[in-house]
Order: structure tokens, then C-alpha cells, then sequence
């Protein structure tokens, strides 16, 4: 009797634990493609991660069998540039900044869309810690560890990227009997493929290079988006992107142990803030829901 009851209050616990089970994955997979930037940088890296897990997400899941429909193919399309594109403009950051720094200022992406709409007191309070905690990552004040600032400007432009992809990916995934991930992981190589020929050419089909990236492209992507697509049938949006919110940390953490990315105290207390920021108002939009 209670079964059905039990197992609706299991899924946003099945949820959560595929989300950080992604977000794990995804950073361990960041940091060990930052090691292959010498060979065919970023936008190398980029197109080998997608393009290969593109074509594992395909064979594995028989995606043939689950073609997408005319009425989802522009949510499709959206979800996958903006897939790609987050992944561009990520790797630039990477290549630039320590990891947990670049992701610390791409997640306030997810964050500005809940704080446009805030009117409550305490979210202010949110958006006071988010400015605070970028404040404390950019050179703005005498002291201040220096980013490069094309770095921090790709992280941003990665950032405005992953908003649309949270959006985009809700309505994709709500579209039964469609292979969402792999069939937008086909879309989002064909944005990033390009610029890793024009920038690695040949390089790209190094036997290291094609064994490291086959790893990446597994822990970086075809594990995460698969985890990350489940979570979003199984949880609401505001628990997913509350998860979420640890991304930073994570990565920070993924950087240090992989990249031995060692960051001050002052960047330490930044990414703490902008976490809070996005847990705070993540929050606040779950029990404003409710009302």
C-alpha cells in the first residue's frame, strides 16, 4: 500500500546522488583534459570530449531506436548548442584559471536567473554574497590574487551558457521515449568539433591523445549528462540546481588533488560565499513555490 508513496518520496534522494555522482565525475574528467591542453588546447580538448561521447552515448544506448520527433527538435537544437558552447567557453577558462575558480563564476549563471526574479529581504542577502564572493575572485581591489581576464570573461560567457542549459534540458528531458542526452551530444559536436580540427588538426588523432580523451570524454560527459538528465526526471529544478550549488567546491577540490591548483584563503572564502549565494536562493525559490 505505501509502496508508491515510498518510492515517490525516494526520487528526489536518487536524484540528488546522481547529481553529485555528475559533478564528481564531470570535474575529475576536467581536471585529467586540463593535462592534454599542451598537446591540442582547449578547443582540442573540447571537440575529442563531446565528439567521442557523442558517439558512445549513440552505440551504447542504441539511440537509433529512440530518433527524436519534429516537435522536440528545436528544444533539441537549443539543448545542444548551449551544451556545447558552455563546454567552448569552459575548457578557455580552464586553460586560463584554476578549475574551481572558473566554475565558482560559471555557476553564478544558474544563480542570476533566481536572483532576477528575487523581491524577498533575504534575497538580497543572497545576491549581497554572490557580488561579494565574485568581488573577492576578480583583481578589483589592491592585494587580489590577478586572473586572467579572458579567462574570467569565458567563465562569465559560460556561465550565461549553462542558465539556458538548465532551462533547455528541463524541457527536453520531460519528452518521453527520446535519447535527449545522446542525441543532443550529436548536436553539441557538431558546434565544437569544428574548432577542435581548426585548432589541433591532426593532433586529434594521436593514440594518447585518442585514449586520454576517450576517458575524459566517459568522466567529463557521457557519464554526467546521462546522470544529470536522470536527476532532472526524478527531482524539481530548485532541488537540482541546490545540488548543483557544490559544483565549486568540487572542482576546487578535483583541481588540487589532480592539477595541485593551490588557491588562497581570500579565493577559498569566494567560493564559500557564491555557494551559500546559490544555495540561499535556491532555497528561498522552493519555499516561495509553496505558498
Amino acid at each position: 500500500m505505501n509502496t508508491p508513496i515510498r518510492n515517490n518520496m525516494n526520487q528526489p534522494i536518487v536524484g540528488a546522488i546522481a547529481v553529485i555522482t555528475s559533478l564528481v565525475s564531470q570535474n575529475i574528467g576536467a581536471a585529467f583534459a586540463k593535462t592534454l591542453f599542451p598537446l591540442v588546447g582547449p578547443a582540442g580538448m573540447t571537440s575529442l570530449r563531446i565528439g567521442l561521447a557523442a558517439c558512445l552515448l549513440v552505440l551504447i544506448r542504441r539511440s537509433w531506436n529512440a530518433m527524436p520527433g519534429q516537435s522536440i527538435y528545436k528544444n533539441l537544437i537549443k539543448y545542444g548548442v548551449t551544451l556545447g558552447l558552455m563546454n567552448l567557453l569552459i575548457y578557455q577558462a580552464f586553460a586560463r584559471i584554476p578549475i574551481g575558480i572558473a566554475v565558482a563564476i560559471e555557476i553564478l549563471g544558474p544563480l542570476s536567473v533566481v536572483l532576477l526574479g528575487a523581491k524577498q529581504r533575504w534575497d538580497f542577502i543572497w545576491l549581497v554574497a554572490a557580488i561579494c564572493g565574485l568581488a573577492l575572485l576578480l583583481p578589483l581591489y589592491g592585494g587580489a590574487p590577478v586572473l586572467d581576464p579572458i579567462g574570467v570573461l569565458c567563465a562569465i560567457g559560460a556561465a550565461l551558457s549553462w542558465a539556458f542549459y538548465i532551462l533547455a534540458g528541463k524541457k527536453v528531458s520531460s519528452q518521453q521515449g527520446v535519447d535527449a542526452v545522446a542525441w543532443g551530444m550529436v548536436v553539441a559536436a557538431l558546434v565544437t568539433v569544428p574548432f577542435g580540427i581548426a585548432g589541433a588538426g591532426t593532433a586529434l588523432l594521436s593514440s594518447k591523445v585518442l585514449l586520454i580523451g576517450l576517458v575524459v570524454a566517459a568522466l567529463s560527459s557521457a557519464i554526467p549528462y546521462s546522470l544529470e538528465m536522470t536527476a532532472l526526471r526524478r527531482m524539481a529544478a530548485p532541488l537540482f540546481s541546490l545540488v548543483v550549488s557544490t559544483a565549486p567546491a568540487i572542482a576546487a577540490i578535483a583541481g588540487f588533488l589532480i592539477l595541485d591548483e593551490k588557491l588562497t584563503i581570500i579565493q577559498w572564502t569566494a567560493i564559500a560565499l557564491i555557494i551559500f549565494a546559490a544555495a540561499g536562493s535556491t532555497l528561498s525559490s522552493a519555499l516561495r513555490s509553496k505558498e
